[in-house]
């Protein structure tokens, strides 16, 4: 989809469709008034009609209206709060969208610059605008015979004021990024499990290397991490066919002397839980336990689009996890990158196990900062749902960026406590470790996990269980998210 930012008069913009606000109560605004004004009270007599009154998503469509060049006017309501929320902005853009892709017209201007949303200035709001715009448009069919019929909307035009118009092309120029990554991280998470396994991610890897300047690709294969002693990260992959991969992906964009940011994601691209195997029902969703792989991957992407003046590391702990006579047993005792033993307890606990080893290895770096992303923890949907992803992490100040990141981009989190007496649940009478701390605090217990591999620089984890797809039903599919919050991060470092 293409964005357009004009400074010009709506009733003079010659458009398929233009898109307007009306308040509830049937309220005009400035935008609202003019086409009124201009159509000789045309939209005042659609609005005595009743057919809309303005609650936030209702809309109404006029044709050919007197005196404007938009062969259709779309008017959606936007409710009668003074201030919209962002749920509330992205539904009334929905309800938009949803008439449009219904209509013939290849393109449609949008005149809501005049809506407060709370807490958004001109770019904020018209970030979010396009981004819901852009990601609406995707859909997943590369699997079906019948494939969806191609969208006639093409052009988006989004209608701004003259001192505005700079930072609503920025907002454009930024959701355009975001919402390609976030469609990338679609694709692989959507993928079947039987194409999308390790070495497909590492082709993948290979071919954004090929296809952007400044990004470097290592793939590490069994002989390589078994040389670096990565026991931990090898048990999981073991009772499977496919191999293990950690992916590793070096852009540079900012000075050499830079020390670069890491994103770490979990990429277990199927999880039969192994030995401890997990209830049939639902597994096929298994599928997306590479969903923080996935989104790390997204978020490269919106970084090489832009082109972001940062340096930037991804490594990616890409492994199958299956029952087999080779799998890894609860009661084996494996030996990590860092020299610390773990005991398995439960092989469905296995996305601490390589990701402990792929953040021992991003110490080599010597990182300004360390996230990792992964779908850990079924407990994290008990405390938080699937709105929020949880956060901890070692250092305040990493957590606060974070946090204000997901606020900026709607793309939430929530920081939860790593306080030293969840440790304790660790403890294990044959190793230095275990890999589960019981039934009590699982999200905060996988991150102390975590913790043990990430004292010498700062660190947080993000658990996206809940939020990294939508579970079941006709809109079952990968999320797109945390892809958002971590471009923000980025963004806001790269203070572009």
């Amino acid at each position: 989809m293409e964005f357009i930012v004009k400074s010009a008069r709506a009733e003079t913009l010659k458009t398929a469709t233009l898109v307007i606000a009306v308040g509830e109560g049937r309220k005009l605004g400035e935008i609202a008034k003019s086409i009124d004004t201009a159509s000789s009270g045309a939209i005042s007599a659609l609005l005595k009609s009743g057919d809309i009154t303005g609650k936030v998503g209702q809309t109404l469509l006029a044709r050919n209206l007197a005196n404007i060049k938009a062969e259709r006017v779309l008017l959606v309501g936007c409710g009668k709060e003074a201030e919209l929320s962002d749920r509330q902005l992205r539904k009334l853009i929905g309800s938009a969208q949803a008439v449009l892709k219904n209509l013939g017209g290849s393109d449609a201007a949008f005149a809501l610059g005049e809506l407060n949303v709370k807490g958004r200035n001109t770019y904020a709001k018209a970030r979010l605008v396009a981004e819901t715009l852009a990601d609406g448009e995707y859909s997943f069919d590369q699997f079906k015979s019948q494939k969806a019929p191609a969208s006639a909307l093409k052009k988006i035009t989004l209608i701004t004021e003259k001192a505005d118009q700079a930072d609503t092309e920025r907002a454009c120029l930024h959701a355009k990024a975001i919402t390609t990554g976030m469609a990338f991280t679609k694709d692989l998470g959507n993928m079947p499990p039987n194409i999308c396994h390790p070495t497909y991610l590492a082709e993948q890897a290979k071919e954004l290397g090929k296809a952007y300047k400044g990004l470097k690709v290592e793939i590490l294969d069994e002989k390589k991490l078994k040389t670096l002693g990565a026991g931990a990260f090898l048990a999981v992959g073991q009772g499977s066919d496919q191999p293990p991969r950690m992916i590793v992906m070096n852009y540079q964009g900012g000075k050499k002397t830079d020390k670069p940011f890491v994103l770490v994601g979990k990429g277990i691209t199927f999880d039969t839980g192994g030995i401890s195997i997990k209830p049939a029902a639902g597994m096929d969703e298994m599928k997306y336990d590479m969903g923080g792989a996935a989104s790390v991957f997204g978020t490269l992407k919106a970084v090489l689009e832009l082109q972001l003046p940062i340096n930037l590391v991804c490594l990616l702990a890409c492994a199958e996890n299956m029952p087999s006579g080779g799998a890894a047993r609860p009661g084996d005792i494996v030996t990590t990158m860092s020299g610390q033993t773990v005991e398995i307890l439960n092989t469905d606990a296995e996305g601490r196990l390589v990701l402990c080893d792929t953040l021992t290895y991003a110490e080599r770096f010597k990182p300004q900062a360390v996230i990792d992303i992964a779908t850990l923890t079924g407990a994290c949907i008990v405390a938080l749902g699937a709105h929020t992803s949880g956060l901890l992490g070692n250092s305040d100040e990493l957590v606060q960026q974070i946090l204000s990141a997901g606020q900026q981009a709607d793309d939430r989190a929530w920081q939860m406590p790593l306080f030293d007496e969840y440790q304790e649940q660790l403890d294990s009478p044959f190793a230095d470790i275990a890999n589960i701390g019981g039934p009590k605090a699982g999200t905060i217990t996988a991150a102390c996990f975590l913790s043990r591999f990430t004292k010498k620089y700062n660190w947080a984890h993000l658990d996206v269980a809940g939020t990294a797809w939508v579970s079941g039903g006709k809109d079952k599919g990968a999320s797109g998210r945390p892809v958002p919050l971590l471009t923000q991060y980025l963004l806001d470092r790269a203070k572009a």
